[in-house]
Formats: structure tokens, sequence, C-alpha cells
């Protein structure tokens, strides 16, 4: 067996920062990112363990991997160590030594401090006065009487550091979902002070997202109240909001400014204790696409980035988009829907249907409809039964006949709609389009309209 042993200390000057504090991941989610380079990751005192005896191949060697795991540092705030030893406890060991500037002994692990071993501790004081100072002079006494003076946990130790006992360790595993809690720092009274303690648990999806191989569509970020009770009027014990995206994504600045719009126009009831982060809706990630051309690489957000923090930040009614929809009446092709749908509303098998029937019917155009329709029909005055806008109207093409609607449509505003399409010309206006109502035999008092709808460049 060979093991890797890595420990993250933070630059001078940098301990005390919150910045620094923010972006120190969670020791789960470190133990997330070597999975990527071994399934065999553990936790042992202040250590990250990596097991490579079975993979080291695979990353060419075991000097090339331990310059990878150097270089792709997953906390760039802090110094990375590293150190190697046939088991856990040696590597152990000697990143103790090389944490504190100290040269490897020429024996190991016979000639290792006592003091860089965790399970000689709490007999150092002992042990020294009975004249023992490295790995090898404990190993050296007695087996039967160092047990009975320190106990079986320090000759087991000892005996798994030479390799004459097997090593147990609980490996590190990555869940289906997503899920962390962290206890804030200090209550949070307003819903952006608690974006500081978010920005760690983004990090640690970040690392998430990438061992599963998977994108984010939907976010819950829950926090705590401090308070069951507040002013007579009794408080939910957590409190929560939704982020969703358009697409699967792994990009954590745009996820943070998601967050941060959402948590802008939030109120607190009551101060919070405790955030916890965890995902709803994940996708499989299929990396992202780029160009050997420098043009089509294009800088700055996605348009789709760009519409979810504006719906955020203005509301989702303020930012719509156009839709088609399945209905031969000009005036009802086409309608407005917020450019963030809720996920519910997508899920409806109705909704399925009319996407299908829109797409159908928008992929129908006619070459006889004007680019430039009105809001609503206008009534037109008539001259006998020559109807008139700006000047008698001369009818050159038509008629289009359109009978369509059904009564369920009086719900939604709508009316069955039985009419006849003209191209006309009028003298100032130039070509329009109008229609002539025909209404229903049972409806008819015999009088004939004539409406105006659009107008042609």
């Amino acid at each position: 067996m060979h093991w890797i042993a890595l420990r993250w200390l933070p630059e001078a000057g940098t301990t005390d920062t919150p910045e620094a504090l923010a972006a120190m991941p969670t020791p789960e989610s470190l133990g997330w990112w070597a999975l990527k380079y071994t399934p065999h990751v553990a936790w042992l005192d202040e250590a990250l363990m990596l097991e490579v005896s079975a993979c080291e191949r695979l990353w060419g060697g075991r000097m090339t991997l331990m310059r990878l795991l150097l270089a792709d540092n997953p906390v760039p705030d802090a110094r990375m160590l590293g150190a190697q030893g046939a088991t856990s406890l040696i590597a152990l060991a000697r990143l103790r030594l090389f944490a504190r500037d100290e040269k490897r002994p020429k024996e190991i692990p016979a000639g290792l401090p006592l003091d860089t071993l965790t399970a000689a501790h709490e007999h150092l004081d002992l042990l020294a006065r009975l004249g023992c100072r490295s790995w090898g002079d404990v190993a050296a006494l007695p087996r039967g009487g160092l047990t009975r003076r320190f106990g079986t946990g320090l000759r087991e130790a000892l005996d798994i550091a030479w390799g004459l006992r097997p090593e147990s360790h609980s490996w590190l595993t990555l869940p289906d979902v997503f899920e962390q809690k962290l206890e804030l720092p200090a209550l949070a009274e307003t819903a952006p002070e608690l974006m500081w303690s978010a920005n760690r648990l983004l990090t640690s999806l970040q690392f998430w997202l990438r061992a599963r191989q998977r994108g984010a569509r939907a976010l819950e970020l829950q926090w705590t109240l401090d308070l069951r009770r507040l002013n007579g009027v009794n408080l939910p014990p957590h409190e929560q909001l939704t982020v969703r995206t358009a697409e699967p994504t792994q990009d954590m600045a745009h996820l943070r400014r998601l967050l941060s719009e959402k948590l802008a126009l939030a109120t607190l009831a009551a101060p919070a204790s405790w955030i916890r982060l965890r995902t709803l809706e994940t996708d499989p990630w299929a990396g992202a696409s780029t160009s050997f051309l420098p043009e089509d690489n294009r800088k700055g957000d996605r348009l789709h980035e760009m519409v979810e923090r504006l719906s955020v930040r203005l509301g989702p009614q303020q930012v719509v988009v156009p839709s088609a929809r399945a209905d031969h009446r000009p005036e009802r092709k086409q309608a407005w829907r917020p450019a963030l749908q809720k996920e519910k509303e997508k899920e409806k098998p109705a909704g399925d249907k009319s996407r299908k029937e829109a797409a159908a019917a928008a992929s129908q155009p006619d070459a006889v409809y004007p680019p430039w329709l009105l809001p609503e029909p206008l009534l037109l005055e008539m001259d006998g039964e020559r109807p008139c806008y700006r000047g008698p109207l001369s009818r050159l093409i038509g008629p289009q006949r359109v009978e369509t609607g059904w009564w369920g449509d009086k719900e939604e505003g709508g009316q069955p709609a039985m009419r006849d399409y003209y191209v006309a010309e009028s003298p100032e206006a130039g070509l329009v389009w109008i229609f002539r109502e025909r209404p229903a035999a049972r409806f008819s008092s015999g009088e004939v309209r004539w409406y105006l709808q659009g107008f042609y460049a």
C-alpha cells in the first residue's frame, strides 16, 4: 500500500480575514475533491489521507500524482502540504515534520520523533523519562510490559506503522443529494448577512457537482430562526428560499449572484443561527463546448444567466418572452409569459401538449399576414357597404376565411371567431389588413362590421 497525506495551512496574514474563512471548504467537501484521484479517501486527525496503490499507475506514477495534487489545490488562499508513506501513520508523521520544517530521519519509521505518533501523545512525558524519543525506541520495549503499562492502542499503532497489522478506515463516499448545514459565526439579523456563510456551502456544492458530474438546476437555502416567538406571534422553526436556473450549471459565480439577488429581497422573521443548502434538482453535466477560434469564444455572461438575474431582481412578471399558441385568430396567436416559467407549470402534461401545438403552428407562417398587428382590432366606419380608414378601402386580395375558437375560451376572455380577411388599400395608409365579422346565424342582427387588424410595411 502507498499513502499520501494532505493538509492545508492558511497563508500568512489571511488566517483571520473573513474572506479566507468564507472561501475555506468544509472537510467533507475536500474529501469529495480527492475522490477524483482515488476511491480510497479518509480523514485521519488533521490530514486527508489518500490510498493510491491501486491507481497510481493511471496518473503516471507516484511523483506525477503528487505534482498533480499539489497543482490542483482546491483552496487557493491556503498552502497545501503533502507527504507520502508506506502506511497512513508514516505519511501522517512525515506530513507533521514537513509542517514544522524538520528534516525526515534516515530510518523510517524507526527514526520518526515520538510526538508525530498520535497514539503516543498522552504518554510522551513518561516515555521521555524512560529514554524513548523515537518510534523505534518504543517498539524495542517488551510487548507485554508495553501493553500492560500503556494499553493496547500504542502497541497496535506501532504494529500498523510497521505493516504487521492491517489498517481500518472509514472511507468517504459521495451522497446522492448534496445537503450541508453550517452554524453561523454570529446571529444574522438580515437576509443578505446569510450570504457570507452561504459562500462556503456553495464552494462545497461545486466539489460535489464536479465529483458527481452533474449540473445544478434548483437549490434551496434554509435558515434556522433563533427565536420561537416574537411579539406574541409564534414563528416557524425554519425559513427558506429556492433558486432555479434555466440550464444545468456548475458556475458558482452565477449561483452566487442569483442567491444574492434573492436574499436582497427576503426578510428574516427573526435572527438566524444556522443555514442549510441542498440540491432540489440536478441534471447530468455535459461540460462546456468551446471553439478553437478565439472569436467564437465569447466573453461575459450568457443570455439565460442575464435573464435569470433580471427576473429575480425585477420580478418574474417584468421579464417576459413571446410564446406561440395554437390558434388561428391573429390576436391570440402569441402570448407573453414570464421568461422563468415555474417548474410546476412546465411539468403539466397539458402544457407540454400546448407547447407542441404552438410549435407546429409557429412553423407554418402565412405570407398574407402583415408584420404589424394592432393590439386589438379597430372597428371601421362604413361608407354605405364600403369600410373606410383614412379614406374608402379597396379590397385587393381575399377573402381568407377563418372560423375557429371554442365556447370554453370565454373563461379566458376570448370568443369564437368567424371572419373573412382581406388585403385592402387605403388612400393615405397604404396596404392594410381588414376582416369582416360573420356572426353566427342565431346571434346575427343583420349588421355587417369591418375591423382593421394590421398594417403592411
